[in-house]
């Protein structure tokens, strides 16, 4: 067959190029995906027949034939929290660059469906990212084994069965309850987080751990959630505490409380100091400004590509990178009353 025998308009194809260069498919899929093993007089042949077709390898095709995808999928557990969307927008970026697509999942907080779908992301993609996955260490270590290549974000690995990238929440509640105590407060009521996230029984065990080392601090315990809705609906159980501040789960968490309050003109911080934790880009345009502690999201997204690439491409042994938060005050927190 020669290349006049292609019909005009009509888009080449594989068996075209094959039948016109004289060679097998097998041997213009090879020549086309750059693998060596083809005679060079014959892959000069090839590439010059479908130059002159003007022939275009289907991506799916190579894709199927290579074995990869350039996809990537990340999971995360509320794509409604801006925080994991900065994460991702850091990851989207930093995979874009090279040449990488990513898919994102939300399991919307339903621990039994994480498994599903991580796995079946890995079925669809090169590798997966797990983003604050709420699963147990156990069932997160039996997972992260069935997935690989793959990351974490924000949770340690036991064994170091994947690379991780991990914030330091004992230290940042740390500096949040330093702040307010300086401030005079001693009676304190944190707004629980989801009971499934392991960022939040950090946060619960150090809050802990301050309550012991000093007598006078008193510390309250407050069922909530992660959400604006659970931020506004926690005051009447902060409000039977007695407490004069309160630090909050997540930033989304506070500024809901922060709409209540006002609601109930209650003046922030003359009557109540609320501080929250992430801070997400509207905390500094709340009513008041609200204190919190900052991590850079988007560079954590950044570094779980770096880590995830170097997975995909080296099998490097699994390391972890640990951010430490760092405290930032605005207007909504003050001295005690």
């Amino acid at each position: 067959m020669t290349i006049d025998a292609v019909n005009a308009g009509k888009r080449a194809t594989i068996t075209d190029v094959a039948r016109a260069a004289g060679v097998s498919r097998a041997t213009v899929s090879r020549v086309m995906n750059g693998i060596s093993t083809v005679d060079a007089s014959i892959a000069e042949r090839v590439l010059a027949t479908a130059s002159e077709l003007e022939y275009a390898p289907s991506g799916t095709a190579r894709s199927l034939s290579l074995g990869v995808t350039q996809t990537v999928a990340m999971m995360v557990p509320d794509l409604g929290n801006p925080m994991f969307q900065e994460i991702l927008k850091g990851f989207h970026h930093a995979a874009g660059a090279d040449g990488y697509r990513v898919l994102v999942s939300d399991s919307q907080e339903v621990v039994a469906d994480e498994v599903a779908i991580a796995r079946d992301a890995r079925r669809r993609c090169d590798a997966v990212v797990l983003c604050a996955p709420r699963s147990s260490g156990e069932a997160l270590v039996e997972l992260l084994r069935t997935v690989q290549p793959a990351v974490v974000i924000n949770r340690s690995t036991q064994g170091g069965v994947a690379p991780a990238v991990t914030i330091d929440y004992a230290a940042g509640i740390r500096s949040l309850v330093d702040h307010l105590v300086a401030l005079g407060h001693r009676r304190l009521a944190y707004l629980e987080g989801p009971p499934q996230s392991a960022s939040n029984v950090v946060r619960m065990e150090t809050l802990e751990k301050m309550k012991q080392e000093r007598d006078d601090l008193e510390i309250h315990w407050v069922p909530c959630g992660s959400t604006l809705v659970d931020g506004y609906r926690a005051w009447p159980d902060v409000q039977s505490t007695g407490a004069t501040a309160v630090i909050a789960f997540n930033d989304l968490v506070a500024l809901g409380f922060l709409g209540r309050l006002n609601e109930e003109s209650i003046a922030v911080p003359a009557d109540l100091s609320v501080a929250g934790f992430d801070d997400i880009p509207f905390s500094r345009f709340s009513s008041p400004p609200l204190t919190t502690v900052t991590i850079d999201q988007v560079r954590i997204g950044e570094v779980a590509w770096q880590k995830l690439r170097a997975a995909i491409d080296r099998g490097e042994e699994p390391s972890e990178t640990r951010f430490r938060p760092d405290l930032v005050v605005r207007a909504s927190t003050g001295p005690a009353r």
